[in-house]
């Protein structure tokens, strides 16, 4: 019987990729760690070290497990856009790629049983059509950009607003499915039993 699949993050999205995939997690832990990004940290950079730090942080709690973490960031220039968590964050956040190409970085982490780690890190370009106050306004109020990295979600209204995208669009979502499952086949994980939650 293969090890537990622990998925070190609380977001409903990734359990959803995940299943989309045929992939169940037998745990949800989620690692609630500091994401503040380190002085002059860039955002593919910031991405792989949270990930990392995720799946290390869970990986104590559950000793000879597979533990899966990822974190995904939004990089427009140099800066290192935000969750949005309020309102007048998501109105920065898209104002700010609003016309312009930004990058979607996902950081992927998997340690094994043996405490063995693999690391991915996904890069998807994306590029917003130029957003009138009328479609900026009307999105705020629709809500979906809580919680979410930008500011948008791809998956719901934002949609119409993509120009272009380049890259793996699951990872845009918020996990490459690709390399979960590249990384989960290198480490021999061969499926899982039912999920349970562990909010503590």
């Amino acid at each position: 019987m293969s090890a537990k699949l622990i998925l070190a993050s609380a977001s409903p999205r990734r359990l959803d990729l995940l299943r989309q995939a045929g992939i169940e997690p037998d745990l949800i832990d989620a690692a609630e760690i500091d994401e503040t990004p380190l002085k002059a940290e860039t955002a593919d950079k910031h991405a792989l070290r949270l990930a990392i730090e995720k799946a290390r942080t869970v990986c104590v709690r559950n000793p000879g497990a597979f533990v899966l973490a990822a974190d995904t960031v939004v990089g427009c220039g140099r800066r290192i856009l935000p969750k949005a968590e309020d309102e007048a964050t998501a109105a920065r956040c898209l104002e700010l790629i609003s016309g312009r190409r930004h990058r979607v970085l996902g950081g992927i982490a998997l340690i094994g049983p043996d405490g063995r780690l693999a690391t991915r890190l996904v890069e998807s370009a994306v590029l917003f059509k130029r957003l009138s106050q009328t479609e900026l306004n009307a999105y705020l109020a629709s809500g979906e950009w809580h919680g979410k990295a930008g500011g948008y979600a791809i998956q719901g209204r934002a949609a119409s607003y993509i120009r272009f995208m380049s890259g793996s669009y699951s990872n845009v979502v918020g996990l490459s499915l690709y390399d979960v499952h590249q990384l989960l086949t290198g480490f021999g994980w061969a499926g899982s039993g039912s999920l349970s939650l562990n909010e503590t």
